[in-house]
């Protein structure tokens, strides 16, 4: 025997709030990811990114090693996945989503809100 098992068979035995607690954590890790960890989970290659994109594999490798970036740009990369991006504050009181990031042609993007 090799020692290795398959996943169902290692969580058979698990109990219902053990099972709880996987699937929360699986949610939260599903929740936040870099932009690489996201076109991976969406079975994507640079490659295949990068033609979607109009622009060759290293620049989508760029792109995603990048920590600042034009709005525009992250837009058309989660567009180009199949998403769609929202901008959202987070605020004590509550969520605000900022919709002068949703117009694409809009040109506010860079512009503070007053």
């Amino acid at each position: 025997m090799s020692g290795r098992h398959a996943l169902k068979d290692l969580t058979k035995h698990f109990t219902p709030q053990r099972r709880a607690q996987v699937e929360a954590k699986k949610a939260a890790l599903r929740a936040a990811m870099p932009l690489h960890e996201l076109r991976q989970a969406r079975a994507m290659t640079q490659k295949a990114l990068g033609k979607a994109l109009k622009v060759n594999q290293p620049a989508v490798a760029k792109l995603e090693r990048r920590t600042d970036m034009y709005v525009s740009n992250l837009r058309a990369y989660i567009e180009a996945m199949g998403g769609r991006l929202n901008i959202v504050a987070e605020f004590p009181q509550g969520d605000i989503t900022i919709t002068n990031f949703s117009d694409v042609d809009g040109g506010s993007e860079g512009r503070a809100a007053k």
